[in-house]
């Protein structure tokens, strides 16, 4: 990590610290990495430092860092859920709604920007970039208790303060947008010196919340360049139902990167990347739990960065509830989880600064390369594949590559300058790697 993140100067699918090579993101990002959360008031700690050591067991080196605003929530009629530290001091008079002190939204809880500074600085220490995720939506839109506990509701403050439930990721009150904007300097000014830093202004708020993120997008930076350091700010699917936003909303945005919705096919044929963002494909916002190796390849090969919205049960020994859900890993996690550390692997060991996806390359139709170069082809069926190496000149040598153990299977080299086919040494999806 020699500097912060920057997007990549001749090819800005994907980021870079030093303006020449790339700095590919993949990583499992859980909901209690941040504050802890459970059913238990207080809830247990989060065992972050085992955590960390699962990521880079994994060869991961990205997560979200999740943040919770209202104190207590719940599900579909489900148990509570409790989470705890908050950015605001409940240091007021009176009583909020949970039965505690109220909040002063004008002063801050040191031990919340304590933990995330800890914790961004043991991420960085492990070779892990963090986005921080500034404001958290879906459980405001969705939980039954989300606006009931908010500090933002006006039984809970001291401040005279009334959001209004969705209003508070609008533009629509300057005094709730003021609390805001000193809330994320204070954000920055905890974390500007780090250098594995990225921004996510809000988890899965509606479509009514497009200028309000705009508007933080811009603060983030405007602030920030007056900073030390600057560091790259996302934008993510504006998940709401009928409420929904858009991809050309986030596309159309002033973020660095992006997370999509399943529109398009990111979900199951992900679209090749054109350079316009650089696209961190989250099965967050594709599947809310899901996913599967094939869509960490695709999702690779199409020029994009594989995140997985993780349960991280063996944190815990144990199953482990979140929202009234109980229950192990998501199905196929290992899997998941080993594919994403292949992929990484696979892009340091490439030039991946000057390699483009393709859609026509290879009759797979995944493949990123450096013409007549070098060319990483996915076969999602496995079987037997065409290339079109009519523009390498000399010899190639090839390999394939286990897309979820990362198994190497030299072949023979090949020679250039016509279209060559080639078949998987084994059943199901392969990589195949060729390099002159």
């Amino acid at each position: 990590m020699k500097a912060p993140l920057r997007v990549h100067p001749t090819n800005p699918r994907y980021f870079t610290d030093d303006g020449r090579r790339v700095v590919y993101l993949t990583g499992s990002h859980t909901w209690s990495n941040l504050q802890d959360m459970g059913m238990d008031d207080p809830p247990a700690p989060f065992d972050f430092d085992a955590y960390l050591a699962l990521l880079k067991r994994y060869n991961h080196n990205c997560i979200r860092l999740w943040r919770w605003e209202p104190p207590r929530w719940r599900y579909g009629g489900q148990k509570v859920s409790f989470c705890q530290p908050h950015p605001y001091s409940r240091s007021g008079a009176g009583t909020a709604r949970d039965g505690k002190p109220k909040f002063d939204l004008t002063r801050f809880d040191e031990a919340y920007f304590t933990r995330l500074r800890q914790r961004v600085v043991a991420a960085q220490k492990a070779g892990i970039y963090v986005t921080i995720m500034l404001f958290e939506g879906h459980c405001l839109q969705f939980a039954e208790e989300g606006w009931e506990y908010h500090p933002f509701h006006p039984d809970n403050n001291v401040n005279g303060i009334d959001a209004r439930r969705l209003d508070y990721c609008t533009l629509k009150d300057a005094r709730v947008t003021a609390l805001q904007e000193a809330y994320v300097r204070k954000v920055i000014d905890t974390v500007n010196d780090l250098n594995n830093v990225l921004y996510e202004v809000c988890n899965e708020a509606g479509n009514y919340s497009t200028e309000w993120q705009y508007h933080f997008i811009r603060f983030v930076k405007e602030y920030g360049a007056k900073k030390p350091k600057q560091h790259p700010v996302g934008m993510t699917f504006q998940y709401g139902g009928e409420r929904s936003g858009r991809n050309t909303d986030l596309f159309d945005s002033p973020a660095d990167w992006i997370s999509p919705n399943p529109d398009g096919g990111y979900r199951d044929t992900p679209p090749v990347n054109d350079g316009r963002k650089v696209v961190l494909n989250d099965t967050d916002h594709l599947w809310g739990e899901g996913g599967n190796p094939q869509w960490v390849w695709k999702s690779f090969m199409r020029g994009h960065q594989p995140l997985f919205m993780d349960r991280i049960a063996e944190l815990t020994r144990r199953a482990i509830t979140w929202a009234g859900r109980e229950g192990d890993d998501i199905p196929g996690s290992e899997e998941i989880r080993r594919a994403m550390g292949v992929t990484r692997t696979l892009a340091q060991q490439a030039p991946l600064a000057s390699m483009v996806p393709s859609d026509t390359v290879a009759s797979s139709a995944y493949c990123l390369f450096h013409e007549g170069r070098e060319y990483i082809v996915y076969l999602p069926e496995g079987g037997e594949v065409t290339v079109d190496l009519t523009p390498a000149r000399g010899s190639l040598k090839v390999r394939w590559v286990h897309p979820v153990s990362g198994a190497v299977t030299p072949a023979a080299s090949v020679e250039g300058t016509s279209k060559r086919s080639f078949r998987a040494p084994w059943d199901g999806h392969a990589v195949l790697h060729l390099k002159r």
